[in-house]
């Protein structure tokens, strides 16, 4: 069964409290376990992680390979600065899907930067916790495209 790591960067810990009405009500362990029951619906298996370390999520991503056959990266405020996490995704060589729950792009000039995009398969954003579900069926298509999942 393919597996689809999900990766968390920092203060998403705090989801559901931080700044609710930017990020919603919904915490990380709702989202993560939406995200395991979505999985198995679409027949893959799902591994979450969250940190607030750069280099735990590197980390995390040098680990996927030849474990995880995708990656799906909220590297929150990483995302507009960490050229380390793209170099990480490119190395690995894993398909990955960036999610935000925001509309980044309707936000802050500094968010609309993302170095995660230039390594992603795609990005997902402003549609709260749905994006990782969204993010979840892209990449099992993507897999059953390559005769992976």
């Amino acid at each position: 069964m393919a597996s689809i790591l999900v990766l968390n960067g920092p203060n998403l810990n705090l989801l559901g409290t931080r700044q609710p009405e930017v990020y919603g009500s919904v915490t990380l362990a709702m989202v993560e376990d939406a995200c395991t029951a979505h999985a198995q619906k679409l027949g893959l298996e799902v591994s979450c992680l969250q940190s607030n370390h750069e280099g735990a999520l590197i980390d995390a991503i040098h680990d996927a390979r030849g474990k995880h056959q995708g990656i799906i990266l909220n590297a929150g405020a990483y995302t507009h600065t960490s050229i380390a996490l793209m170099d990480a995704l490119i190395s690995v060589e894993i398909p990955a899907v960036e999610v935000h729950l925001s509309n980044i792009h309707a936000r802050e000039d500094f968010r609309h930067t993302s170095y995660i995009s230039k390594a992603a398969q795609g990005q997902i954003c402003g549609f709260g916790a749905q994006g990782y579900l969204l993010a979840l069926d892209a990449l099992a298509a993507r897999l059953k495209e390559a005769g992976t999942a």
